[in-house]
C-alpha cells in the first residue's frame, strides 16, 4: 500500500457538541439555543428521553420531537438514522445518559446478558454490548447532521460559606453519566452548573476554549458556527459508496448471522454499511 501525505486544509465540518450538568442546570434549553444557531434556518430534530422536557420550550424554539421510552444504544442509532433520512440539519439528543444507565441502556443490557449466561460474568457480557454502544458513538461522529447531546452529570454536595457566614450545602455536577471518556468524542464540551453557567472544558475552536458564560445566548455560539462553515466541502460528505450487492443478496449468499457479524452484531442499514459489509464478506470468500 502506498501512503501519500498532503498539505492539511481546513474543511467544513459538522458540530459535535456535548453539554453536561446536574438536573436543573439548563442543559436542554442551552442545547436548543446551540441547535438553533447551527440550523441556520434548517430543521431541528430532538430525540427526547426526558419525558417531554424539551417540548416545554416549544413556545421558544421550532423543532420536531421523537420521545423514546426504551434506551438501548441501538435505538439511538436508529433514531439518528431516521432524522438524517428525514432531512434534518441538527439533531439534539436529550439525553445521551439514558443510553448508558436508562431502561434498556448499556448497563442493563450487560446485567441481562450476564444473568442469562452460565458464568454470570458481566465482564464477558460486555463483548456483546460494547459493539452496539460503539456503533451508536460512530453514528454520532459520522452523522451528516450537526449533533448536540446533553448528558446528566453525577451529583455531589459540597459545603461552602454563604454571605451570612453560614455553612450550607451546594449541589455540583461531576463527571457525565456515560461511558468513561465519552466527552472526548465531541468537538466542544460544555459543563453547566445550577447558576446556568457554562464552562467550556474542551473545544477544537481555540477562541471558545475555557470560555465561561452565564445563560449563554445564540451570540455565544455564533463564532463557533462561523468557524464550522469555513473551508472546503469534504469529498467524503458528498460521495456515497455504491454497493455492488443489495442487503437481500448478502443474506442469501452468506446468511443473516454472517452479515450481522460483519457489521458489529447488527444488520446493516445505510448504503455505506452495506458496501462495507459487502467488501468484508467478499474478502473472506476470495
Amino acid at each position: 500500500m502506498m501512503y501519500k501525505f498532503q498539505k492539511a486544509k481546513k474543511s467544513k465540518i459538522k458540530a459535535r457538541i456535548a453539554i453536561d450538568g446536574p438536573s436543573g442546570s439548563g442543559k436542554t434549553f442551552t442545547a436548543l439555543i446551540a441547535a438553533t444557531s447551527l440550523a441556520q434556518g434548517g430543521k431541528i430534530a430532538v430525540i427526547d428521553t426526558e419525558r417531554g422536557s424539551a417540548s416545554l420550550y416549544s413556545d421558544r424554539f421550532t423543532f420536531d420531537v421523537l420521545e423514546l421510552d426504551k434506551f438501548s444504544p441501538a435505538t439511538y442509532t436508529e433514531a439518528i438514522g431516521a432524522a438524517e433520512k428525514a432531512g434534518y440539519s441538527v439533531i439534539v439528543i436529550d439525553s445521551l445518559s439514558h443510553a448508558w444507565e436508562g431502561e434498556g441502556g448499556a448497563l442493563e443490557m450487560v446485567d441481562d446478558a450476564a444473568a442469562r449466561s452460565n458464568s454470570k460474568n458481566t465482564y464477558l457480557a460486555w463483548r456483546n454490548v460494547t459493539p452496539i454502544h460503539r456503533r451508536m458513538v460512530d453514528t454520532i461522529l459520522q452523522s451528516t447532521c450537526h449533533i448536540v447531546a446533553t448528558m446528566r452529570s453525577k451529583t455531589e454536595y459540597i459545603l461552602e460559606t454563604n454571605s451570612r457566614g453560614q455553612t450550607v450545602p451546594r449541589k455540583v455536577g461531576m463527571a457525565p453519566i456515560q461511558r468513561a471518556g465519552m466527552e472526548y468524542e465531541f468537538t466542544v464540551v460544555g459543563n453547566m452548573d445550577l447558576d446556568h453557567r457554562i464552562v467550556i472544558s474542551k473545544s477544537r475552536f481555540e477562541p471558545l476554549q475555557d470560555a465561561v458564560e452565564t445563560k449563554p445566548t445564540a451570540a455565544f455560539f455564533q463564532p463557533f458556527v462561523d468557524w464550522l462553515n469555513e473551508g472546503e466541502i469534504r469529498q467524503v460528505e458528498t460521495e456515497q459508496i455504491k454497493p455492488s450487492f443489495s442487503l437481500d443478496d448478502l443474506v442469501a449468499a452468506f446468511g443473516e448471522e454472517e452479515v450481522k457479524n460483519a457489521n458489529n452484531g447488527t444488520m446493516p442499514e445505510t448504503v455505506n454499511e452495506i458496501a462495507s459489509v459487502t467488501k468484508a464478506l467478499m474478502g473472506q470468500a476470495s
